[in-house]
């Protein structure tokens, strides 16, 4: 599998980030018309804190590519802000690895976790 990587995990996560990003924009806006309440639902759902809780919960859904992703996401070397919790903002990296890892390879699968995470946070 590791082989099959076009891109390394950071790339992955870096572009996994701005899709999520996307995706949580997407569906914020059907819920407010008022800008203010946009932004503070999309920054509550995209902050590294939620995506470390929902990776938790959704990570029974993966299969053993997206797992193993995940995995070795967790121990990229990043350097963070002092004040982040290390293991949080690992989680929330191995996160946004998986979403940018489907993003690129396998959309349809991209649609079917993000279903899940909508119905697990029921935005």
């Amino acid at each position: 599998m590791e082989s099959d990587l076009k891109y390394n995990l950071k790339h992955y996560a870096y572009i996994g980030d701005a899709v999520y990003e996307l995706f949580i924009r997407s569906v914020v806006i059907d819920k407010t018309a008022l800008q203010n309440k946009m932004h503070q639902l999309s920054t509550k759902y995209v902050c590294a804190q939620f995506q470390a809780d929902l990776i938790i919960k959704i990570e029974k859904y993966f299969n053993e590519d997206e797992i193993g992703i995940q995995r070795r996401a967790r121990n990229i070397k990043m350097t963070i802000n002092k004040k982040n919790n290390p293991k949080v903002h690992s989680l929330a990296t191995s996160f946004e690895a998986v979403i940018g890892y489907l993003y690129l390879n396998n959309k349809s699968r991209l649609d079917e976790i993000f279903d899940i995470i909508k119905k697990e946070i029921e935005i």
